[in-house]
């Protein structure tokens, strides 16, 4: 279909970083957010936490999924390069 595009999976890794940074913890609502697969998550999840991008942490009987300083520092040079590159504030949609 025309319009469709697929996320690099450096975009999805960002696009999970940015909806943890807005507040959402709950590994299914990032899933949401993110308009992921599970499977697709829980790889995301992998690499960003090997990283050190985000820390899991375990609350009473569930995970909760909280960015660290370096992940709030790579949003934000993430960010700024898009700046440079002059993204359009509708394109970034396509990044993030």
């Amino acid at each position: 279909m025309m319009g469709e595009f697929k996320r690099s999976k450096l975009q999805i890794c960002f696009n999970v970083l940015e909806v943890i940074k807005k507040g959402v913890s709950k590994p299914t609502r990032i899933m949401y957010g993110a308009n992921l697969s599970w499977n697709t998550l829980t790889e995301v999840f992998t690499v960003l936490t090997s990283q050190g991008l985000i820390k899991e942490v375990h609350q009473e009987s569930y995970k909760r999924y909280i960015l660290t300083d370096k992940g709030l520092d790579a949003l934000t040079h993430y960010s700024k390069a898009l700046d440079i590159l002059d993204v359009s504030k509708e394109a970034r949609v396509l990044y993030a």
